[in-house]
This record gives C-alpha cells, structure tokens and sequence, in this order.
C-alpha cells in the first residue's frame, strides 16, 4: 500500500461491452469487488500485471468465471481514477480503475502513486488458458502500441464461435496475428481439474486433504487461505473434482473480497477462498475448518467432528494414495534401488489422484442402483433412494460418515441426476456397474490396484484433452519488465460504435446456421451387481450357522402342527437365535408359507408363540429398519389372527405394536415406496415377465416420446391412480399398528413411540393435550375412555395426514385425490378404533396364560415388607456368571420373578425363563443403603419381547438389578417403586434407618430428644469418662491378658505375678469382658465410655501413659491420658481421651488445636513396642503452622498476632513429642540425633538386642527378620553411606514413586555434624501444604511431602470400578474389556498409593524414628494410611480382637465420617457414596493375600465388614463422631439390653454371636510369627482384583446375611438349642464329643510330626510353602455351603484346592467359638488333660456344664464355657487346693449320673462341687488331679 496519499478507494465500470445485456445472460452485478478483492488501493510503485479467475454463482446456480487482467497505471495527482469495462455475450469484458482522492501537493515523480486498472472477461465457459491469453493479447496491444486496433480484438472476442459438442476442438483468431485452439472434454459430466488437484495435496498432504474432503461431503464449513488469488482457485476446484460425482450444491466462492468478509458467518456450509491477509477476522470463527495453502495445515475447531471415511476404506485409500503421490516410498528400503523412478507429470498426477477418489466413490456407492424406488415413470420420473436398506446391506448402518452423506443435499442431487434409468452414462456409471468385482479382488494387491488407478487416470486424462498433439497456441506476450517502462499513454477509452458493428456483423451472419444442438447418447444406465457388506463382519456372538436356522424352522413347523410341546422346548433357543439377521429373515419366509389369501386362523397357542417370535424380531430393529425385517413382518401381522368369539377376531398387529419402527416416518414412506414401485412396474410387464424395475422404466422412457398424446395421458392416469391406491391400502395399515388395542395404554405407546415427538416441534401432543385429559381424568372418572381414545385418534390422524402429503405431492397425486384421502383417513380410523373395542373386551375373556408362582423370599428379623412383589424378569447384566456366556452353566438368567422392597433390601426371587434349565431359584438382593445408581430403562422383555419399562439398580456391594416390569405391572406402580425405594435409601434422619427402627413397634420419624436432655447426657459422661477409664484400666491385665503378644508381657511384671493376682477371682461380671456386653444399671455410664475404653484398653496394652495425676507416676511416663477433650469442646471429631506428652498442658493443647484443620491437632496412637517410636496422627496444617517454623526464621516480635503464638505453641508441642521418645528424652534441648544408640546408627557393633535390626545394614537385616529384603526397600537399605536412613530418608521413600520431586529434608552433614543425622520425628503431608518449605537442619523433625489423591478422586475411581465389575449391558464386544476399565478405574494404583506409604511409615517406625500423619483433614486418607501402619507393624491387630479393636478405635472414635462418605441420609444425597474405609478393607485384603498366615480372621471377614459398612444393618457404622453418637443417646442405648434374643444393633456382637455358630470368620492358616512386621509388595501387578468386587452366588443373594444364607428353613434364634445345651445332650447319650477342632489338630499334630523328625526346627511342612521370599502364602478355602462347611486346604501356592477333606457336617452345624487361643497354639498351651465336668455353682447357684483343664505347667486348672472358648470363665489355683474328696450330689445336680461320679476340691478359699460324666471318668479326674498336687 502506498505513501501518503493512499487510501482504500471504490471501484467502478469504465466500459463494458456489449452494453446491453445479451438475453440469455445478465451482466453479475458487483463484479468490481472482485476484480480487487483485497480492495481498490493505490500504490508507491508499479507493480508487475497480475491474473487470476474469480467464480461468481447467479441465482440459477449457473458458475460465471471472471478472468481479471489487473496492472497499474499512473494516478493522475487530482483525477478521480479512470475505469473502463468490456462485456461480452457468449463472454463478456470489463475493465476498472481505483478512485483515491490525492492532496495536490504530491504531483510529480517522487510521490508517483500508481493506480490499478483491470480487465475482465466473464463467460459461462471454463476456458482459463483461453482469457488468459485473450486478455493478456490486448494488454501486450496496448503496451507494446501494436499496430492493431484494440476494438477489433474485442469485437472478435465477443464473437469468437466455441464448440458445444464434447471432445471437439476449434482454432480462433482474434485479428492480432494470433491463434488458439479450444478443445472441449468429451464428457460435460466429468469435472475439468488440469493440475488443481495434484497441486492441493501437494500443499496439504494427503491426511489433510482427506479430511477436507470428508469436511465437505459432510457438510461443515471449509475456509482455504492463501496469498495467492489464482492458488485459492485452484484449490477450490481441485477440491470440487474431488467429490466427483456428487456436486456440490451450497455457497462455492473461491476468493471472497474483503468487503464481504460477514458471509463467513453464514450458518450455511460453504467453501470460500479468502486471502491470508485477512486471517486475523477468520479467528473468531467457531466452526469453520481453516486449510492454509501456503502454510500447509487444516486447523479443525473443537466443537466440529468431521466423521472419517469407513475402515476398510480409509486405509485404503491412504495408501492407494501415498503410491501415487510418492512412488519412491515403496522402494526407500530396498537395498538396491532401481536407478530411476518414471514419476508421472503433474497433470497426470491429478488425474491419477482423481482416480483414486473415483474408485472410492464406486466402492461406497456400489450397488446403490438397487435401492432406487421408481414411484413413477410417466410423465417424468419420480425417484427415490431407500437409505436404510443401502446401509443395512452395506453393513454401515453405525456409521456416522456415510449416514451424513445419504442425507445431505449433495447425494439427494445425486439420486435425482443419475437415478433416471435412461440417460447418457460416463465413466463413474460404467465403474461402479462393471468394476467392482475387480475391484474387490485387487484390494490386497498394491500393484493391480495402481494399474486399475492408471488406466481411469488416462480415460479422465483423455476427456480433458482430446487432441493432445495439437495444442498448439501462438500469443503475442509483452517484452520483459515492460510493465516498468513509463506507458505512452493510459489504457485508451474503446469505441463503442466499432465494436459494436463488429458483433452485428457476426450475429447477422450466424443467422443463417442451423442452431448448435448436442447431440446425447441416451442409453439404460446398468445397475450392476447386487451390492454387499463393505466389510464382511461376522455377526459376533450369533454367526447364524444353519443349525440355528433349521432351529427356527423346525419350531415354526412345531407350531402349525399343532405340538406345542415341542415347540415350548425349542422357543428359548429359537429366540435367542433371532438376535441374528438371517434367522429374522427366515422367520419371515417361514410364515409367509403359511398364509393362504392374505388370511391364516390360528388357535390361541399358536397364536401366542407366533405373536412372541414376531416380537423377539421387531425388538431389535431399529427405527430404520434397515435390514427390512419389519418390512417383511408386515403384510404378516395383518394375516395371522386368531377367533375370540363369533365375529371378533384378533389380528397379530395388535400385539406388536410397541416397537419404535411404526412410529418412524421414514420407514412407512420407504415401504410405501417399495409398493408403489411393485405395482407400476406390473403396470408395464405381462405376469410372465421378470424384469427389475429399472430396465422397465428404462424402456418406458425410451418408447415414451413414439406414444401417441392419448397414450401418453392413459399412462399418466393410470400410473397416479395406482399411487392413490396405495395411499389409500397405506393409511388403513398405519392405523392397525399405531391405534392401541387398550386405549388405556395410550400414553405409554406415545411417550415411546415418539408419536408426540412428530407431532410438531414442541411435543404438543404429549405435553399440553394430554396433559389436560389426564388431569381431568383424575378428577371426573366419567368420560376418562372418550377423552383418552380420542386424542390418541387425533394423533394418529395427524400422523397420518402428514404422511398422506408428503408421499402424494412427491408422487404427482392430484389434488383431488389427496383432499378425498384427507377426507377418508378419520373414518378409518374411527371405524378402527371401534373394531378394537369389541377385541379389546373380547381379548380380556380369554383365559390367562399361567404364570410362576411368586416366591416369596426370607426376611431378617425385624425386616418388614414394604412393596410386595412386583412382577418383573430380571435380565442378564455384562457379568457372565448365571448367563450361560463363554464361562458356560445354565442360563439362569433372564429370570422371572418378583422384586420386593423391604425395610432393609431390594429382593429379586424368580426362576430362570429357559425351561430346560430347570427349577432353580434365582435370588438377587443388595441393601437399600447401598443403592448408588437407579435409572428408568426401556427393555424388552425376554419371553414376549415387548419393550416394557424397567429399572437398572447397582449397588456399592457390587450388585446389579436390572428388571423389566411385566405388563401387568402399571406404571404407576413402578413409579410407586422408584419414589419409596428413594425414600428408604434417604431418610430424612439417621434414626429412621432400618438399624434404628429394625424391630421396634413405634413409628419410624420419632421426635428428636428436646436440647435439655442432651446436656446432662454428656455431662455424666465427662464425669464417669475419667472414672470408668481408670476402673477399665485396673482389670485391663485381667481380661486382655491373653491377648498380649510375649513382648509386651515383659513391660511390667512376670506373667506369674499377674496369674497369682487371678487365681481368687471368680467367673468375671460380663461387665468387663466386652464392651458391648450388657453393664449393670448401676454402672450408670455412657455407652460412649466404653467405646473410650476401647481406646484405653489399647493405650493400657501399648503403655501409653496413665491417667493418675501422681508426680511420683507422671515422671516416668513420656506420655499421659488427657481427658481435655471430654466434652468434645477442642475437636468435635476426635474421641474423649487422647494420648499427648506427659510436659504438655491441657491449656496450651487449645491453642495448639488451631494450627490443624478441624481441630485435628497431633495425638498419639500407637507406640512400637520394640523401637519405642509412636505413630502420630493429625488434620492437615492451616496456612500457619509447622510450615510457618519451616519458613522464615526470625524471631516473633512483641506485637505478634494470636496465630504466631499458636505457631510456637505447636513447635513446643512438637519438641515435647521429640523428647518424650526415650532416647531423644536424655540429650539436652535442639542437640542432634548423637545420643543415639550405635545399633540404631547402624555401625558395625553388635547390638545388645538382636531382634532389632536397622535399615542401614542390609545383610543383617535379611539375616535376622526371617523374610528377605524385597526389592522395595533396596534403595532404602543399600544406600552408599554407613547411616543408611540419613537426613533424607523421608524425600527418598516419598521420592519414590509419589511422583513428588526429591527434596531434602535435613542439610548435608557438615563439620560440625560428624554422622548424617536421622530425624527423631518425621511429618508425612501433602506436598502442596510443604510448598516453598526450607529445611532446617536443627530441627528433630522432617517433612515428607508425598501427592496423595483426594477423597473425591476415591469417589469417581470408585463409580468406575463399579462400572468395570458390574457392567449394566450385555455388550462383550463393543465395550471396553474388564481388564481396560479396571485399569482406567485407577483403583488398584490408589490402593498401591496406600500400601506404598504405609510401608514406608511402618519402616521409620522401624527405625525408631516416630510419624505423624498429617494429610486432608485428617479422617480419610490419614485414617486409612495410620490403620494400615499399626496392621502391619503390629500382630495384635491382626487377630478378630485386635482388628476390631483398631476399628474402633482408628475409624469409629477417631471420627471417619461413615455418614457423609456413605450418603446415608438425604442431606447427604448430594456428596455421593465415597468408599474410604472398603478401600482400607481392600488394602487389609491385598495384605491378607500375601500373608496368609499372619491373620487370624478370614477373607470372608473382610467381605462381610465391607459389605455391613454399607448396610446400615447395624449402628456401628452409623453417624460421623463419638459426639454425634452421644448426642443422639446411641452410645447409652445398649442398658439393659439381654433380656430376651433380639437383633444385633453391633456389627462386632453380630460377629460374635456368628463365631459361636461357624467358623466362617476364621483362618485356617493362621500360625503367626510373634514380631513379624508385614512388609507387602504394592506394585500394582502385586495386587489383585478382590473376588468381593466380582464373585456372585445367584442361588441365595449375597451370603453376609448369615441367617439369610441358610437355604433351609430353620428354628427362630431362641429356639436353636445353643453350646451348652448340645454339650448336655452329648453328655447325656454318652457321646463323646467331636468338633471341627478336633479334627484339625489331629491332622496338624500329624503334619507336624511329619514334618519334624527331630522335634524340633522347621514349622509344620503343611503351613509353609515354598513360595519365595519366605513369604508363607497358600490357600485355605473354607467355603460355606447351606449345610455345614467344607474345608480345602491347597498346598500348591497357586489356590487350586488340591485336596478337600470335608469335617463332619454335624461338627459344622454345631456350636464352636474360637479356633483356638490368640497367640499360642492349641498345642503349645500345656492342657495336660481335659474334659466335661458339672460344676456347681455358687451359693444358690445352679449346676452347670463346663470345659476343664487341667494345666501342670502352669498349676491350673481353667475352666471354660465351650470346649473351644479362648475366654477363660474362672481358674482354680492348684497351690491352693488342700484336698480332692469324693462328694454326694445336691439339689439340681444331673439325675442320671452315679453318685460315685461326684467328687469335691477343697481350697483354702471355698469348695468346689464337681460331677463327671460316669464313675470312670470321675476317677480319672481325681487320679490327675493329685497326681499334679504331688509334683508340686
């Protein structure tokens, strides 16, 4: 652009000529816009000619090319810029100038501006070398002032004469001295591309030009860019041709002019050419694809998806490509390259690329011919493509491309250009006719495929030049740089005068010739053969074998024959086969044999199975129906029909009118097609004749200009008569299948037939209309029918009509015609509706078919019914267990049954519908709590294959219900369904759970306590807190005392002492057993107070501290119990009693409190007995906080706000940690880690205590732990230093694998620190609360910063596990596989996240150095990682006992957020279910699995806690704190309970309970080692997939509801006959009495013995395996059936139960209760005998039956409940017992015993009264007894 005078001008017409227009072609308005489409500008200097040819689209869709000449000229300082415009006729002639306005002060030559002129050519003709050169003649006229007058060459061009017909050629002279030869193509239909083609993909590349092309036939927007205008046309048509031979039919403008840069908003699709210039305005464009020529690149928006061509085909053609475009590719590798490569010139590139495209479009559209429904023939063809069948037999009907291009403008032109049958043909007709076959078998061959391209290349090639040799042009052109010499003159203004004489002459003597006619070669176009699937699929799962159709053959011939037996066995197979497309097809012509004129009477059987069948077709048809299935059931369901009384009979059609084909416009208007086409076609043939409809017409067409005007109207009138018919035959079909035989159901049929959704835009019908007679109904019953009946007339009328128009006005119909059928549709459908009446009621009176009987399943107690049964089928989910799917079995799903809906659960009882699977009860039921999903579905049912509503129920205990309704069941009742299933599942208040109200009279929403009650309700409990956890405190060593691993037994006193100090107590008050054990009412405590003692019991066991505020007491003890938080007034959250530092006071611990979120502040919650280091756990930091003391250290100025001081409190607080750990405790104030012992510092001096080994020294770690080191800790261990655990042990176990960045956490040790120093205490947090933290290195403690995932991340891994587990469909094949979406879940690396930090925590602890945890807000996350911790550091924890214990204390008091993160209530509704605590049970699992003799509770245990923490069966896992519980009085609920049996309200009595009855809690396996530490790999293909998540058993529901589980019906609880009173009865019948424990130790002692030559050494060879790594894994299966139990014990590490020794089922059914003491064998306990004997109890006591024995070791003699009870009942000390007497039975003592069997022990306290089952074993008592007094 120019200098100072430059502005943007207007263009305007100099001259043009002709001047008027000529008739058949107006002048283009707006021409001069394009002529500068950049805009008119001046310019500094003059610039070289430019030519290019814009594309201008009249009205008519006619193309106008304007070839524009532009060069420059002058600017005269004050002219307005000259212009001047030629026009021509046949071709036209502009010419134009810029206008800018310039100041008079820039003449003369410095400031010369230069102005452009242009000349214009416009013509209707494609001839672009030809106006290059015309016009380039007359600017090198007037450039180089030839001697020719400028008019003549005007006048010559506007009268120039060019061929029309194809592939002739001309020669023209303008009168300058020149000759051109103009060639036509020989074929107008073809495209002419010359190298635009070949010069696109060269600019783009091959994927990108694919892309646009797919862009274009689908529809979108396409915008190419580039700086050159004569480029930006040559892309434009070289995309063009590429869609060859479909047109494109939307705004085609290959250089748009800046001016009118607004079209490219148009919400139409379009290609436009813009100049790069004006990228920056195309950038806010949303949906425009953008190809940038210069640049190279196709830029694809976000929000538009271009579909890509379907595979094969895609592939294909790519490579067919990159042959063509890069020969040489094929030969890079080869090692001795041919020396040339003949590569094709570039025209002849673009038409082998053009090929390529060809070829493409025969290979989609092959066949497409057969498609064409020829509705009429005369007077001119109607036409019309029947999509679905194309795409059903192309097997493409899912794929998006070719749907999109069917129905877009482009191929609708198609069908109507090339649809006619008789016509001239071109290349791409004879293609896609005759080559596809050939074309099918080059496909694997390269090389046969690119021969095929050439030779269409050459054929293409020879159409766009016929005469190749004799393009011989001769142009004046203009010498070189004229365009810089000075011009003599500016471009001359014509004479018009001249020039127009010159086109008169030439006009004058045309006059005279014959006008010019192309002559057309028509022909009948070929068809071609019958098209097939573009890629043969086999059809999956049903790849229809001829077994299957000879199935369905033979069933259908069952049926007419009348034996129906027969044909009931073979239905479900018949129906599962016409999931395939051939047996659907086969059905069909099946029945067609069937039926005599149009009419077949069946009986009601037959009727039923035929109705069924023809069902199970339609129910998976689309709305397409493209594979002509319901076309061809059709004219059957107006054939088949059955009599129900004296003139009523019942048609098929009104039983299969639920399926969505017959509400689908489309596929009646293709049917109707199909007809019409049928019967005109029997208009032209004699019945003999068989000829397609094509040929015929085409013959029609031929011999229609020889008929005779009479003839011709015959034809006409009969060929519209015909199409009236059928409209007529058509609007009484429709009616049959969309009136409903109950008018009733009509609003079902309409919401899903879509009926209302055709009915204009809004939905009216559904909405507004029906809206009204509903709610009418409801109030006046009256008139309910008429109103309903006739609305669903008035939508079926419609439907109709709309219809009626469409198909008539498109098939020439007479509007006469169509207003008589307007007339007629309503009284068709009226006389419809009242034939349906008389069937309706007709239909009702026949006798139902049988349907299985309910089955009613078992409740708990205490459950009640809330919904009783609703019928339904239960289908088949995507597990394959129960479906017969590649796993085998019986097909016992679908089923059919009932669902019910109960205080507790959703039940489903049923059987399977397959009859030949037999009687089997199929029962699926989860938790009402658990539900997690609940969607409304519309699925077929699986025997009548109607579609019916249903429901798709899964649950978070891995259940899945996925239910059709039966049609009996209304929709109101499934809706009464949903609506109480929603309100059980969210209660308004946790008390109206089913824990809560489980067997209670009152009604559920009971009032809340008022706020007075709840004040003294927690003061009691701070008062008594204190109280009773000192009472539990002293009796700890008395009840606990067993349980202690021998370690801890060493801390205070020998294990005699604490026995001397039990030998006088008597049986213990239950009060101190368990806490959940009945308390005497004048204990008068909190329920909560023994959760405390729960936690006190632990800190008791762990010597935790004390709560006595004696000095003498609290010196000794680092840490103390201190009850600051009894009325839960720092930490709502946090249980009554916490464990902190003995030198920290309960005041400082408020301020402290409010550096952690929720008041979580650091408390202790476990010790390590050995190393003396202490777990800690807290919330995460607040902003301040530890990370304040981390940052900046300067010191706190006077005026320093409340939050500093916390701040200090908390670094005081921590240091108080530090130094309460005994060996930071000696070494004064900050110092460094020296005071620490050598074998903690892993120098090479032994230490004094073997068993601890450090992590610095490998070896003797491996040697003394009896597991090696694990690749885990390698790096750990190994590292290079003698102080192996260094500063920086936290940043590399949080390093590793958290994905965190290294980071140190304590300097590098300098002079002054002679040791790498290892911190006291290390902070493990999330990495985003320690940013920007620097390390100090005199701090005791460390950060470790690790990326922990979040609870909500738990959540959404958790749906997708759910998801991979329990998928809802059936689909195997197009889903993702199990192991995919297990991966994708992300669950397992969660799980790996947790067992990675929880063994790097257990091995600091290890190390002696204490942790705290302090991640989120400290009760997810934190709760998980602490728990696992003391699980595997600790072996108590590991038992039924500890685990609960850990439960209790971790999950429950340390306040886990059960409610909120299980959604138990509608408040909750909201947050969704978030699994954290079955992601520990998950972790404890994994552990399990690689440890299978360290715990001494089952895997079933862990199944059953994760299953129960959802339930909400019990309270244990109810509400989200202690002080939650206490306010809502759940903690003091428990007084006085035991009156009679009643429902559990705790999981843990629950499982007591259970214990005393099975064992199924217990591990076979268990043998543990006394300090193992469990250090579990975590690598994710370490873990499994826990058979929780995937194992079903559909014979009894889920088996965690034990009294459930028990198939057989049993005696209520009260009546069962329990232990003792088995005992008795043994005793009784003189049997002596053998349990399931017997049997196992005989077969240990055996094993053992085995094993054992020598004594003593290895462990028994039965519990260890050879799996490496010391890691004792093997499998014990103890699998539940309904009767007793059967034990496997596999001894090959890989879980196959090799052998099976089944125990005696009575010895399972009977009571049993521990397998045997915690943490010694049975064996090893020293029973030196034992037995049954009668004990009297105390005074005024009754006789009873207990388990003695005697212990010489230990000079006891304990007696027992149970025979297999661990809790002893009462001990007799033998130093005690002054004499054994023979004694005479009391009141009460067993009457059928001798009296010889009595006999009496005498201590200095009491005597004991003791009676043995018979006189021998009584005196065998007594000889052992003394004989034990006597070693004493």
């Amino acid at each position: 652009m120019g200098g100072a005078g430059s502005g943007e001008g207007q263009g305007q017409i100099l001259q043009r000529f002709p001047e008027k227009d000529w008739e058949d072609n107006p002048f283009p308005q707006g021409i001069e816009l394009f002529c500068q489409p950049s805009g008119w500008q001046l310019c500094p200097e003059k610039n070289p000619p430019t030519f290019f040819v814009a594309v201008l689209t009249d009205i008519n869709s006619e193309r106008h090319y304007c070839a524009c000449l532009t060069f420059w000229e002058p600017a005269e300082p004050t002219q307005e810029a000259v212009c001047s415009e030629d026009a021509a006729g046949r071709e036209e002639e502009a010419d134009e100038g810029g206008s800018g306005r310039l100041s008079p002060g820039t003449s003369g030559p410095p400031g010369q501006l230069f102005a452009p002129k242009t000349l214009v050519l416009v013509s209707r003709l494609d001839h672009v070398e030809v106006f290059r050169n015309s016009l380039g003649l007359i600017y090198t006229i007037h450039v180089e002032g030839l001697n020719v007058g400028l008019e003549t060459v005007v006048g010559n061009l506007l009268t120039c004469i060019i061929p029309l017909a194809g592939g002739s050629q001309r020669t023209i002279s303008l009168g300058a001295g020149d000759r051109q030869v103009i060639q036509t193509p020989l074929t107008d239909s073809l495209p002419i591309s010359r190298c635009s083609v070949a010069l696109l993909f060269r600019q783009l590349g091959i994927t990108n030009v694919l892309s646009l092309f797919c862009a274009a036939l689908t529809e979108h927007k396409v915008l190419f860019l580039s700086r050159s205008y004569q480029r930006l046309s040559d892309a434009c048509r070289g995309l063009l041709a590429l869609l060859f031979p479909l047109r494109y039919s939307f705004t085609y403008v290959p250089i748009l002019p800046a001016q009118l840069l607004e079209v490219l908003s148009t919400p139409t699709p379009f290609i436009i050419g813009v100049n790069a210039a004006f990228q920056a305005e195309t950038q806010e464009l949303l949906d425009v694809i953008v190809a940038d020529l210069d640049g190279g690149t196709v830029t694809v928006p976000e929000c538009v998806h271009i579909p890509p061509l379907p595979e094969p085909l895609q592939s294909q053609t790519h490579s067919v490509l990159s042959m063509v475009l890069d020969p040489e590719l094929e030969l890079a590798d080869l090692a001795f390259p041919p020396p040339t490569i003949s590569s094709s010139s570039l025209k002849m590139q673009d038409k082998e690329l053009r090929a390529v495209f060809l070829r493409l479009f025969a290979q989609l559209l092959q066949g497409y011919r057969w498609c064409l429904h020829m509705v009429r023939i005369h007077p001119e063809p109607v036409i019309r493509f029947h999509k679905a069948a194309f795409l059903g037999q192309r097997g493409l009907v899912e794929d998006d491309f070719l749907m999109k291009v069917l129905e877009g403008m482009a191929f609708a032109g198609f069908v109507s250009e090339r649809g006619v049958p008789y016509r001239p043909t071109d290349l791409f007709d004879e293609l896609v006719a005759h080559e596809v076959a050939r074309m099918r078998a080059d496909e694997s061959h390269p090389q046969r495929v690119l021969r095929h391209v050439k030779e269409l290349a050459e054929q293409l090639y020879k159409n766009e030049n016929p005469y190749p040799a004799v393009a011989m042009h001769k142009v004046q052109r203009p010498g070189e740089a004229s365009h810089l010499r000075r011009a003599p003159r500016p471009f001359p203004r014509l004479d018009e005068g001249m020039v127009q004489w010159i086109v008169d002459q030439a006009t004058a003597k045309m006059q005279g010739a014959p006008p010019a006619v192309k002559a057309e070669r028509r022909t009948t176009v070929p068809s071609g053969p019958p098209m097939t699937a573009i890629l043969e699929r086999s059809s999956g799962l049903h790849g229809n074998s001829a077994r299957r159709l000879e199935v369905v053959r033979n069933c259908i011939s069952y049926v007419f024959e009348g034996k129906m037996l027969e044909a009931k066995k073979l239905l479900p197979a018949v129906l599962r086969a016409l999931k395939g497309r051939a047996a659907r097809r086969c059905l069909a012509q099946e029945l067609h044999l069937h039926v005599q004129q149009n009419r077949a009477v069946l009986d009601h059987q037959q009727f039923d199975f035929v109705v069924r069948m023809m069902n199970c077709c339609l129910q998976d048809c689309t709305s397409l129906d493209e594979h002509g299935i319901a076309a061809a059931l059709l004219p059957l369901v107006t054939a088949f029909c059955q009599k129900l009384s004296p003139g009523v009979t019942q048609f098929a059609y009104s039983c299969v009118q639920e399926h969505v084909v017959w509400s689908t416009p489309q596929f009646w208007e293709a049917m109707f097609y199909g007809d019409v086409q049928t019967h005109i076609r029997a208009l032209y043939l004699e019945p003999a004749e068989d000829r397609d409809p094509s040929q015929c017409a085409s013959e029609q067409r031929r011999l229609w200009p020889m008929l005779s005007r009479e003839k011709q109207q015959e034809l006409v009138q009969k060929e519209e008569s015909t199409v009236f018919s059928q409209a007529i035959h058509y609007a009484n079909r429709m009616s049959y299948l969309l009136l409903p035989l109950d008018s009733s159901k009509s609003r079902l049929l309409r919401e899903r037939a879509g009926l209302g959704d055709l009915e204009s835009a809004s939905n009216s019908l559904v909405t507004s209309s029906m809206a009204g007679s509903v709610a009418e109904s409801y109030d006046t019953e009256s008139g309910f029918e008429d109103a309903e009946t006739c609305d669903v007339a008035g939508a079926v009328v419609r439907f109709i009509n709309r219809f009626v128009d469409k198909v008539c006005t498109e098939s020439g119909v007479t509007s006469d015609h169509l207003k008589g059928l307007h007339v007629m549709v309503p009284d068709i459908v009226q006389m419809h509706i009242e034939t349906l009446e008389a069937v309706h009621r007709e239909s009702k009176r026949l006798p139902p078919i049988q349907k299985p009987k309910l089955l009613r399943p078992h409740l708990l107690p205490g459950e009640e019914c809330v919904l009783d049964g609703l019928r339904v089928y239960l289908l088949p989910d995507g597990r394959e267990e129960g479906s017969g799917g590649s796993g085998g079995g019986p097909a016992v799903l679908p089923a059919e049954g009932a669902v019910f809906l109960t205080t507790y659960r959703v039940i489903f009882t049923g059987m399977p519908t397959d009859p030949l699977v037999g009687e089997q009860v199929v029962v699926r039921s989860f938790p009402v709590a658990a539900l997690t999903k609940e969607k409304r579905i519309t699925v077929s049912t699986p025997v009548e294959q109607i579609p019916q509503d249903g429901l798709h129920l899964r649950s978070c205990t891995f259940q899945l219900l996925k239910m059709a309704f039966d049609e009996e069941v209304g929709s109101e009742n499934a809706e009464l369904f949903r609506k109480q299933l929603h309100k059980l599942r969210y209660p308004l208040d946790i008390r109206n759970t089913f824990a809560f109200t489980q067997g209670s009279a009152h009604t559920p929403g009971r009032p809340p306590r008022t706020a007075k009650d709840k004040g003294p309700s927690l003061r009691t409990l701070s008062r008594n807190l204190v109280k009773n956890a000192k009472k539990t405190m002293g009796r700890q060593h008395v009840t606990r005392k067993k349980y202690n691993p021998p370690s801890y037994e060493h801390r205070g006193q020998s294990p005699e002492d604490q026995e001397d100090e039990i030998s006088v107590s008597e049986e213990l008050e239950p009060g101190t057993l368990t806490p959940t054990s009945a308390l005497k009412p004048s204990d008068r405590m909190t329920m909560s107070s023994l959760v405390e003692r729960a936690c006190c019991r632990d800190y008791q066991r762990l010597g935790l501290g004390t709560l006595s505020s004696s000095l003498s007491r609290a010196k000794s003890e680092p840490f103390r119990i201190s009850p600051v938080n009894r009325m839960y007034a720092i930490c709502r959250s946090y249980p009554g009693l916490l464990i902190v530092p003995q030198s920290v006071q309960d005041n400082a611990l408020q301020r402290v409190s409010r550096c952690y979120r929720q008041n979580r502040f650091p408390v202790v919650c476990w010790r390590s007995g050995r190393s003396k280091a202490v777990l800690l756990r807290s919330g995460g930091l607040h902003g301040k906080g530890v990370v304040g003391l981390f940052k900046a250290q300067n010191t706190p100025s006077p005026g320093q706000s409340q939050a500093d001081s916390s701040s200090l409190e908390q670094e005081k607080y921590l240091q108080a940690v530090v130094s309460s750990m005994p060996r930071y405790a000696d070494t004064s104030g900050r110092n460094t880690l020296s005071g620490f012992s050598s074998a903690h510092m892993g120098s090479h001096v032994p230490s004094p205590r073997a068993r601890v080994t450090t992590l610095s020294n490998p070896m003797a770690a491996s040697a003394s732990r009896r597991t090696a080191p694990r690749g885990k800790w390698g790096s750990v261990r190994a590292s290079g230093r003698s102080g192996g655990l260094g500063g920086d042990v936290g940043s590399r176990l949080a390093g590793r694998d958290m994905r965190g960045p290294p980071q140190a956490n304590g300097a590098p040790p300098d002079s002054g620190f002679p040791r790498p120093q290892r911190a006291a205490l290390y902070i493990i947090g999330d990495k985003a609360q320690f940013k920007g933290v620097r390390p100090d290195p005199l701090q005791q403690w460390a950060l470790v910063p690790i990326e922990m995932f979040e609870a909500r991340q738990v959540k959404t891994s958790f749906k997708k596990l759910l998801k991979a587990c329990v998928p809802g469909c059936q689909d195997f094949e197009s889903g993702p596989t199990f192991l995919r979406s297990l991966e994708d879940s992300e669950w397992l690396t969660q799980i790996h996240k947790l067992l990675h930090v929880s063994v790097m925590v257990v091995e600091l602890l290890d190390s002696g150095s204490s942790v705290l945890v302090s991640l989120e807000d400290g009760w997810d996350i934190t709760t998980q990682v602490v728990s696992l911790v003391q699980l595997l550091s600790d072996p108590f924890y590991r038992t039924l006992e500890g685990f609960r214990l850990l439960v209790e204390k971790e999950w429950l008091s340390f306040g886990h957020r059960f409610s909120h993160r299980g959604a138990h209530t509608l408040a909750g509704q909201s947050s969704g279910f978030t699994p954290v605590f079955l992601q520990f049970l998950d972790c404890v699992h994994q552990v399990h699995l690689q440890f299978p003799m360290e715990f001494e509770f089952s895997p079933f245990y862990l199944k059953f806690l994760g299953y129960h923490h959802v339930s909400r069966r019990f309270r244990t896992f109810l509400l989200d704190s202690d002080y939650e519980r206490i306010e809502l009085g759940l903690l003091c609920g428990e007084k006085g309970e035991r009156k009679g049996p009643q429902a559990c309200r705790s999981v843990w009595e629950y499982v007591d309970r259970l214990s005393k009855r099975t064992p199924v809690f217990y591990n076979y396996m268990y043998a543990p080692e006394d300090t193992e530490v469990l250090r579990p790999y975590s690598n994710v293909s370490n873990l499994k997939v826990w058979d929780f998540y995937t194992e079903e058993t559909l014979a009894q529901g889920p088996p965690y509801d034990w009294e459930l589980a028990q198939v057989s019906p049993e005696p209520p609880e009260e009546e069962r006959p329990d232990g003792v009173e088995l005992q008795r009865l043994e005793t009784e019948l003189g049997r002596p009495p053998e349990r399931w424990k017997d049997n196992w130790d005989r077969v240990k002692a055996a094993q053992r013995l085995e094993g054992r030559p020598d004594g003593h050494g290895t462990p028994s060879s039965l519990l260890v395996s050879s799996v490496p790594h010391h890691r004792r894994s093997l499998g014990v299966y103890l699998q539940e059936g309904p009767v007793g139990s059967t034990l496997s014990l596999s001894l090959d590490s890989d879980q196959s139960s090799g052998s099976t020794t089944s125990g005696s089922r009575q010895a399972a059914r009977r009571s049993t209760s521990t397998l045997y003491s915690q943490f010694q064998t049975a064996e090893s306990e020293n029973r030196s005998y034992e037995g049954t004997l009668y004990k009297k109890g105390a005074f005024m006591k009754p006789w009873k039956a207990r388990w003695f024995v005697l212990d010489k070791t230990k000079h006891q003699l304990r007696y027992y409940d149970h025979r297999v009870d661990t809790e002893c009942k009462g001990v007799i000390d033998l130093a005690e017992v002054e004499a054994v007497v023979s004694g005479t039975p009391t009141m009460g003592a067993p009457k059928t015993v001798d009296e010889k069997a009595f006999f009496d022990v005498k201590t200095t306290r009491r005597v004991y009264n003791f009676c043995a089952q018979d006189v021998p074993s009584a005196q065998q008592w007594v000889d052992q007894i003394q004989s034990c007094l006597s070693d004493a």
